[in-house]
């Protein structure tokens, strides 16, 4: 086997790009452990309780690190995603992922008593208590030889739920495997892999690599369920007020412009959950998905007549996936319902609004009439005042020639007063024009 080259350009003429080699190592980096039979494989995942996919992920790398430290074991890269190496006589597997942090401890042998919560041990207590997050799931895996049908058949009845529990044979019947989903008494799930004689170290890694992937991401998934689980009635009330709000829109006894500002609420409203719920529906997705590819590659056959994991998860995992679809596709006719709603009355209270607006106009018009009578009102009266005040002025400063002509004041100003309106109001006209 060749050792992987660590270079970062091309020796020929055509020039790599810088992330060439590390993207292909990447597709080798997490390869399945090498297991002997028998073992025990224990598994912790830790999970932060807001914004796990936005931690710290130094304060993982350092949980690690000081997790090696005690025995004494190098440590990785402070970049790294994921480590193995040994860890006094067990080996750790240590991943960091999109959401949660995942340590899996094997060691050689099996306990005198199965399941024995002193496996747990590998990770003190004190080191757990400084978790930056929260356990998640954890798991015993138990690994021997396989026995016949009916002794495997005896140790599953003692070990596991008979209701809960699920069988088959795996990987063209290289192994059967068995679990029952449930926590035991020490906090932990359990699951069983008897081993076919002459399987390879790496496909029995597999298997168990497999099993702590499928309770990993089955419980990454039911956050979403939790999460669907408790919107409900917080979308049944939200439901109910929107469908008031509409029937609303049809009377005239509530303003439009009150009933768009509740609609507006309520849209609001629903925005925010979906922004609040949108990466959990997502993740829940993409993790359902991850389950049943997982399981899908086992290539289950059904043992001793009991249901296989594939079975289990369409019985009890299926249904819920189910809800979370549901409610987040109710979520989403429901934005959409209050976003056509509002659409709708606001197109209502703008056409009100143009109605409102058009009676102003004509006001206005009427009003701008009546100010234009007024105003050619007062012009004439304003000729006739300014007339009356010029025909003084003129008949004063022409009386002094008519007294010497022999003419009367009378008739003077009988005379120029035609003369002096006509000036007076052409005077007034010719301004009026100009402005």
């Amino acid at each position: 086997m060749l050792a992987p080259v660590d270079v970062t350009r091309g020796t020929g003429p055509v020039e790599d790009h810088p992330l060439r080699y590390e993207l292909a190592n990447e597709m080798h980096a997490r390869p399945f452990p090498s297991l002997d039979v028998p073992c025990t494989a224990v598994f912790l995942a830790l999970k932060q309780s807001g914004n796990a996919a936005g931690r710290d992920r130094a304060a993982d790398m350092a949980h690690l690190c000081a997790l090696l430290d005690r025995h004494g074991a190098p440590h990785p890269k402070p970049d790294a995603t994921h480590y193995f190496g040994p860890v006094g006589r067990h080996w750790i597997k240590w991943e960091s992922h999109t959401e949660v942090v995942t340590y899996t401890a094997f060691s050689g042998g099996l306990s005198s008593r199965a399941f024995d919560p002193a496996d747990f041990e590998v990770f003190p207590a004190d080191w757990l208590e400084a978790a930056p997050g929260m356990r998640i799931t954890s798991a015993l895996i138990r690994v021997e030889p396989r026995g016949g049908e009916a002794e495997m058949s005896a140790r599953m009845t003692d070990w596991f739920v008979p209701d809960s529990l699920a069988a088959s044979h795996v990987l063209d019947d290289a192994a059967v495997m068995a679990g029952d989903f449930r926590i035991d008494p020490a906090g932990h799930l359990r699951f069983a892999v008897f081993v076919t004689d002459g399987i390879g170290q790496r496909r029995v890694g597999r298997i168990v690599q497999r099993l702590c992937e499928i309770e990993t991401y089955k419980t990454l998934s039911l956050l979403g369920f939790a999460r669907a689980r408790a919107l409900s009635p917080e979308l049944a009330r939200t439901g109910a007020r929107l469908t008031d709000l509409v029937e609303d829109m049809g009377e005239k006894a509530r303003p439009a412009e009150e009933t768009l500002g509740q609609l507006l609420e309520v849209s609001g409203a629903l925005e925010q959950i979906a922004a609040q719920t949108s990466f959990r529906f997502s993740a829940t997705a993409a993790y359902e998905r991850l389950v049943h590819e997982r399981v899908e590659v086992m290539r289950e056959a059904r043992f001793a007549g009991r249901q296989t994991f594939a079975e289990f998860m369409l019985r009890r995992f299926d249904p819920a996936m189910r809800t979370v679809r549901a409610t987040e596709a109710r979520l989403q006719v429901m934005v959409a319902r209050a976003a056509r709603a509002a659409d709708l009355l606001r197109t209502r209270v703008d056409v009100e609004r143009s109605a409102q607006n058009q009676a102003l106009l004509e006001s206005m018009d009427r009003r701008a009439d009546l100010q234009l009578r007024l105003q050619r009102t007062v012009e004439g009266l304003s000729v006739v005042a300014v007339s009356y005040y010029a025909v003084n002025l003129v008949s004063y400063a022409a009386y002094p020639l008519a007294r010497g002509a022999g003419v009367d004041k009378t008739l003077l100003t009988a005379g120029v007063t035609p003369l002096v309106v006509l000036v007076v109001w052409w005077i007034v006209r010719r301004i009026r024009k100009q402005h």
